[in-house]
């Protein structure tokens, strides 16, 4: 077992750390180019979507079978072929200025991409100390945070000073040396790491895990959040190319840092957890969510980046706290309940696009804070659900 600040410590931490910045980089890279790639393409808001989505999903999807390869090949090595698939696929996405073929290559940068974010926890978790885990623990999930950031405001500016096609080819460079950082200094698996389990096992786990309400509802908390949140920032870049602000993509993608105020009230939910309940604090959480939509529609630009960050404050806080519920709620095999908890996440990602683009596209932003209201009210009643359940212990029906 890795001992808290040894040499190894700090190797294998900032490896997976460092892997981790890289999938999140790869996963919303082209995130801010959907205004730029729906003009390339002319296709509509809706259509070009599925750029992101088609990533989005695949990793949802692909998390589990990878957790179950993990089991019979190693995990060491599941990190690896991850890593050395990002940037083989993202020099193959360029090979053909065909659409169907650049979903495809993002639909199998997802399938790569879940891979390491399948194992990674898993990993730290075997190979250190419970000391060391719960500090490296907090440096892979920063990382999480600062790789989509990182990734949006790289495309952001390559693309307007270069191309599209610039900006996935640097990403891939970059994607191959990280790749090679990591395998040099990651260190081979563990027993306890390679231990074989059959998939009746995954499934009887899986039907449990459903089956409790306590964590089925949270899941569904946090998916619908996540939904709302990632693609009201795809609609406001969008909004901000259009007309009347008709803003630069470099300036654009900037929104994205408003994501440090969610990194911010991620830190706050230990404190909230020790006064209040949880699940009060999903319900806070959405409706400062809401109230910073709210604050977005005005045609200010001031006053739409200080909506973003409130928005982003409440929806972090809210899919902090739902997650630490499932892993707290869990009775058994709470890896594998994080998992589908993010399986949740990711679906609901990937379909929310395409409900928010809709609208966007039909009706504008109106449209959209119209649209985004219903399934605002979809969470409160979630977790009104999750109260009444969680304190009242009535049976799953």
């Amino acid at each position: 077992m890795i001992e808290f600040r040894s040499k190894a410590y700090y190797q294998v931490s900032a490896a997976l750390a460092f892997g981790s910045f890289l999938v999140f980089c790869n996963l919303y890279l082209f995130q801010p180019m959907l205004p730029v790639l729906a003009d390339h393409f002319m296709v509509s808001a809706t259509q070009i979507n599925w750029l992101l989505a088609a990533g989005t999903l695949m990793l949802a999807l692909s998390l589990l079978p990878w957790a179950m390869v993990s089991d019979f090949i190693g995990r060491r090595k599941v990190i690896l072929l991850s890593l050395f698939m990002l940037p083989v696929i993202g020099v193959t996405s360029l090979l053909t200025d065909s659409l169907i073929v650049l979903i495809i290559c993002r639909a199998a940068m997802g399938i790569a991409l879940a891979g390491f974010a399948a194992v990674a926890v898993a990993y730290m978790a075997d190979a250190f100390t419970a000391k060391a885990f719960s500090y490296a623990i907090g440096a892979y999930i920063s990382a999480n945070s600062l790789g989509g950031i990182s990734g949006r405001l790289f495309s952001g500016v390559i693309t307007d000073h270069f191309s599209w096609q610039m900006a996935v080819i640097l990403m891939a460079l970059i994607s191959a040396i990280g790749a090679i950082i990591v395998a040099l200094i990651l260190p081979k698996d563990t027993a306890q790491q390679t231990e074989k389990r059959s998939v009746s096992d995954y499934h009887r786990v899986l039907v449990q895990h459903l089956r409790n309400k306590q964590l089925f509802l949270a899941m569904l908390i946090g998916g619908v959040n996540f939904a709302l949140f990632v693609n009201l920032y795809s609609v406001t870049g969008f909004r901000l190319i259009a007309e009347p602000y008709s803003l630069p993509l470099s300036v654009t993608s900037m929104i994205f840092l408003c994501y440090l105020s969610g990194t911010v009230s991620s830190r706050l939910v230990g404190l909230w957890c020790q006064r209040f309940n949880a699940v009060s604090g999903m319900f806070s959480g959405t409706l400062l969510s809401i109230i910073g939509m709210l604050i977005a529609s005005n045609q200010s630009l001031i006053t739409i980046i200080i909506g973003l960050n409130v928005l982003s404050f409440g929806a972090f806080f809210t899919h902090s706290l739902a997650y630490g519920w499932v892993s707290q709620k869990a009775e058994t095999e709470k890896s594998t309940a994080t998992a589908l908890y993010l399986v949740h996440y990711y679906v609901s990602g990937s379909l929310g696009g395409f409900y928010l683009m809709y609208c966007w596209q039909h009706g504008g932003w109106e449209s959209v804070t119209l649209g985004a209201g219903i399934l605002y009210v979809v969470i409160f009643w979630l977790c009104w659900r999750l109260y009444h359940y969680a304190h009242t212990k009535v049976a799953w029906a």
